[in-house]
């Protein structure tokens, strides 16, 4: 009777019929790649190896990925006498498989054991909920599939930009899959379809969208619809359920599908990478966002709109400046959009790729007192810093303390450093520097 882990060491091959030469064995050994658990590389994952070297002509596998394990919110193993175990089967049941399964995709970098909260899972329930209502509201403003739509000759600048970020995302998917960096994949489609297709793709196209009819409009609604399936492809192999649903329900107008999205080809996409396209559109988004960053930090109310001034701004950026004076005017809640030679007084200071804007502040804020309040919250922050690497060099702390416990100080200070940074970044802004 062969023990358990040397029974094991023959599976690779015992499993295809050897030792007779079976059809199954020559076409299925070796394998491509093994994955397993760090705690049994000695135990299984040699033995295959030596086993095979043995009995076979090569090795088992010739890549072995070794994945993170599984703990609690904490960092403990789960242990069903600690009462911290999580049934996924319960997860399943609240949140969906396909929330748990990129919950687990996504928190499995190398190197790292993951930290399992029925927090996470529930947040990666509502990017599903996200992707399902903006595949709705593509719906209902009449994005469909257009029979031999080629992405190579759209026009519009916002539509070559999302096509060239769609191009993007799908070689940092592609490049990350096979390196099995499972966490970096998913983290590149999440990006892509949360940060850049739902928030800012859709939110600039909604005035062409319920604009009139033309030929801006059905580009816009074609490249949207285009875009869409090509984001259902990258995100497949981490929701393969919803992505199924949503391909057979967009699939149900416009041109016929060829048949299920698990059987379709992966999306090819060289040459349409639009970097001029990406630079201007990027601009704006970037803009847009240290306003609100600005506007954030500084207390400014959120239903005041403030005038923006482009200091010393190149014609380039005049140009982009103009071209999407609507664009950011609303989402940035300005009032106006200007140019000068010279910083206006008593304004905020932001440099956007290498070129400086200003939010004049004053009567809006009081700037002094937000000097103040923004130094005492960076004093603070040193405080608690510095109380935390008080406990951290006591040795007889690290030797003691559970090692969750030691490792939520050392995120607390992580998270304290990253906030002290933005606000000496809004100090530096308001004080001009």
């Amino acid at each position: 009777m062969l023990d358990t882990w040397f029974s094991s060491a023959l599976w690779p091959f015992s499993t295809l019929g050897w030792p007779d030469e079976t059809p199954e064995l020559a076409k299925f050994y070796p394998t491509s790649v093994l994955v397993t658990g760090f705690d049994i590389i000695f135990f299984w994952v040699a033995r295959m190896m030596m086993f095979g070297l043995h009995f076979m002509p090569d090795v088992p596998f010739k890549d072995i990925y070794i994945h993170a394990l599984v703990r609690d919110e904490k960092g403990a193993k789960m242990s069903k006498s600690k009462g911290n175990v999580i049934n996924p089967l319960d997860l399943i049941d609240q949140y969906g498989a396909d929330a748990l399964r990129f919950t687990l995709a996504a928190m499995a970098a190398q190197g790292r054991d993951i930290k399992l909260a029925t927090s996470r899972v529930e947040g990666y329930r509502n990017f599903a909920t996200k992707l399902w209502n903006a595949v709705r509201f593509a719906q209902m403003n009449g994005c469909e599939r257009v029979e031999g739509f080629d992405p190579a000759k759209v026009d519009g600048t916002l539509n070559r930009w999302i096509i060239g970020e769609a191009t993007r995302a799908e070689s940092e998917v592609v490049a990350a899959l096979e390196a099995y960096r499972f966490n970096e994949a998913a983290g590149a489609v999440y990006r892509f379809l949360w940060n850049v297709f739902c928030d800012w793709h859709l939110e600039l196209a909604k005035p062409v969208l319920s604009g009139p009819d033309g030929a801006a409009k059905d580009e816009t609604r074609a490249t949207t619809a285009f875009v869409l399936d090509v984001a259902l492809k990258l995100l497949h192999p981490f929701m393969p359920f919803l992505t199924e649903e949503l391909w057979a329900r967009t699939g149900e107008v416009g041109p016929a599908r060829d048949g299920l999205l698990t059987l379709a080809a992966w999306p090819d996409l060289s040459g349409l990478e639009a970097p001029d396209a990406v630079d201007e559109v990027g601009w704006v988004l970037d803009l847009i966002t240290e306003v609100r960053s600005v506007r954030a930090e500084m207390n400014v109310p959120a239903g005041a709109q403030v005038p923006l001034v482009l200091v010393e701004a190149s014609a380039a950026t005049q140009a982009r400046a103009k071209a999407w004076d609507d664009a950011l005017r609303r989402l940035a809640r300005l009032s106006s959009i200007t140019f000068a030679d010279a910083m206006p007084s008593e304004s905020v200071q932001m440099v956007v790729r290498g070129e400086v804007a200003a939010l004049p502040l004053a009567g809006v804020v009081d700037l002094q007192a937000e000097l103040v309040r923004l130094r005492k919250e960076v004093s603070k922050l040193g405080q608690e810093v510095a109380r935390i690497d008080s406990k951290l060099s006591n040795e007889s702390f690290v030797a003691r303390a559970p090692e969750e416990v030691v490792e939520a100080e050392r995120e607390k200070r992580e998270e304290y450093l990253a906030r002290a940074e933005k606000v000496r970044t809004a100090i530096r802004q308001l004080s001009g520097a």
